[in-house]
């Protein structure tokens, strides 16, 4: 069983930014380099999004169109089994529910993403952000 919690979300004015943290952890030995890892969004209202996603095995990352180039996905270097979103240029239509979600790598990262029902095995309980004037 994976652990996730999630950290750093808030209040952001448009155009600013954002930190999130993704933290897993297990009883049991693991490394999130097994795992696609991935941050969805989930606004009143509407269906969780997969917004990004990071295989860091395969060094590969996927980005859905409405935060291409403004949101950036990493894993941390200086802690371990940590993924970072790193969300800049906020526009009102981020505010939502983000959760970290992760599944082994079966098929295509984008995939993952884009479909994660099924496909992420762990999720972590969220972390609001708001992002209003």
């Amino acid at each position: 069983q994976v652990q996730l919690d999630e950290s750093g979300g808030g209040t952001a004015q448009p155009g600013g930014s954002l930190r999130l943290f993704c933290a897993a952890s297990s009883a049991t030995g693991f490394s999130l380099d097994d795992y696609a890892v991935g941050w969805f969004r989930q606004a009143p209202g509407t269906e969780r999004e997969g917004i990004s996603c990071i295989s860091t095995s395969e060094g590969e990352t996927h980005y859905s169109d409405s935060v291409k180039g403004r949101f950036t996905i990493s894993k941390a270097t200086t802690v371990e089994n940590t993924v970072i979103l790193q969300m800049d240029n906020l526009m009102p239509e981020d505010t939502g529910i983000y959760y970290c979600g992760a599944g082994i790598l079966f098929t295509t990262l984008e995939s993952m993403c884009v479909h994660p029902t099924g496909a992420m095995d762990f999720w972590g309980k969220g972390t609001p952000v708001t992002v209003s004037s």
